[in-house]
């Protein structure tokens, strides 16, 4: 198995598994995948974040404002390892209640890995919605501003 193939495999089971949590309501199998190592960031579709101190923030939030996952599904455009680096770039779809309501969207997500003492982690998050009345697929994607109206 490649480089490569391992790194998806990996994307597949423990990147998918902690964000299935993180809409559960916990976001600690999302932490332990994060780099502790400066820098990270987050470029967020509702919030953004710089450094471990405000990650873990972002995370707590998420925690508290996300339940009752019903699918996650992220449908990876494009991939690559260089070395101890590597990027995903794709599409999240994911049905979840966000703050109390039952919601269906679809986030453009790009990640950057760094591997750690044998391990991935995660050092960079860029999320974001489509345009405004963009659809995907056979439906239309609802904007942000419909799940997190307290932060537009």
């Amino acid at each position: 198995m490649s480089d490569r193939d391992q790194f998806l495999a990996w994307v597949n089971s423990r990147v998918r598994d902690a964000e299935i949590a993180v809409h559960e309501g916990n976001a600690s199998p999302r932490r332990e995948i994060w780099s502790r190592q400066e820098p990270v960031t987050v470029l967020g579709a509702a919030k953004s974040a710089t450094g471990r101190a405000e990650l873990d923030e972002l995370f707590s939030w998420m925690e508290q404002s996300m339940s009752g996952c019903e699918s996650y599904r992220f449908e990876v455009v494009a991939a690559e390892v260089s070395g101890d680096m590597a990027y995903t770039v794709g599409y999240e779809h994911t049905g979840a209640v966000i703050n109390g309501e039952p919601r269906t969207y679809t986030l453009r997500a790009t990640q950057i890995y760094r591997r750690e003492d044998g391990e991935w982690k995660v050092i960079h998050r860029h999320g974001s919605e489509l345009p405004e009345g963009a659809a995907f697929g056979d439906r239309a994607v609802a904007g942000l501003d419909e799940l997190y109206p307290d932060d537009a």
